[in-house]
């Protein structure tokens, strides 16, 4: 098991506990995506979270199961672009007015702090890399 340095104020997060929020990341993110309004621009932009944003979960499962620390890092790069994107697609969604600022902000914030743990966990795990290699 791979225990998880979130980069928040010193707090472990296991890889159980992870898989967890990434999962309820992305069924949030399917329900913001159910709550925008029945235009073409926003199902064009709904589609996009809805892809970015579920496969944050999905891709910090494969990464749990890496067979390699470089493995681990390399599908940690993919959870970290798709955290990245899915907030991209949230603040177009709120710069169009498709929804309201309220209900986006506890979710954009959860997509940042993924975004912040990811990048945390991968700076440990090549800093784990380079001292076992050295």
């Amino acid at each position: 098991m791979w225990i998880v340095d979130c980069g928040l104020q010193n707090k472990a997060m296991t890889t159980h506990e992870l898989k967890n929020r990434t999962f309820d990341f992305g069924i949030r993110v399917i329900s913001a995506v159910e709550a925008l309004p029945k235009t073409g621009t926003a199902r064009i932009l709904g589609r996009q979270l809805l892809r970015a944003g579920t496969s944050v979960g999905a891709n910090y499962r494969a990464a749990a199961r890496a067979r390699s620390q470089a493995d681990f890092v390399s599908k940690l790069g993919v959870v970290e672009e798709e955290c990245d994107e899915s907030a991209y697609w949230m603040e177009m969604i709120l710069a169009r007015k498709l929804l309201k600022r309220a209900q986006l902000d506890d979710l954009y914030a959860e997509a940042n702090e993924l975004l912040a743990i990811t990048v945390a966990s991968i700076k440990t795990a090549r800093r784990a890399r380079t001292v076992r290699n050295q």
